[in-house]
């Protein structure tokens, strides 16, 4: 991995497992290596410790570290999707906790969290702040998987 700045998530035994799902999901997704354990280390020999990701040209490892960390809904990868079944295919292919679904945010089967996002909310609320993006956040507060319909006539006040 050549990136000065890469995200790292710590899994404790799946990280081979997670890498492969994740470049079946999404395009432009491939497992860039793979380090394995050798004789006589923590987990099995030929396990893998560290399996380096490109996701569609963000740097990511999959760190077998072990149960002694988990990971949290406090640092999310962020999917922006240009319209509502590039969303909902998404969603679909990721979401594996209902419960924690909400304004958005999802969580995989290995505990990873997860923003799937229009790229249109992300341009609204960049532009200055007013009636339409406080009417587009109220509207997305009451959402699990985002509507980009409700959130634009939301925002629109139509």
């Amino acid at each position: 991995m050549t990136d000065r700045i890469h995200t790292c998530l710590w899994f404790h035994t799946q990280a081979e497992e997670a890498a492969q799902f994740y470049t079946a999901v999404l395009p432009n997704a491939r497992i860039t290596g793979v380090l394995r354990h050798g004789p006589g280390e923590p987990l099995p020999e030929g396990t893998a410790l560290l399996v380096s990701l490109d996701l569609d040209g963000h740097a990511v490892s999959l760190l077998n570290g072990g149960p002694h960390f988990t990971l949290t809904p406090a640092a999310s990868l962020v999917l922006r999707c240009t319209d509502q079944a590039e969303l909902d295919r998404y969603w679909a292919a990721l979401s594996a906790v209902p419960e924690a679904e909400m304004c958005g945010w999802l969580v995989d089967r290995f505990g990873v969290s997860w923003q799937v996002i229009p790229t249109q909310l992300m341009e609204r609320l960049a532009g200055p702040p007013g009636p339409g993006v406080q009417r587009m956040t109220t509207a997305l507060r009451q959402m699990r998987k985002l509507d980009i319909a409700t959130l634009e006539r939301a925002y629109l006040g139509a």
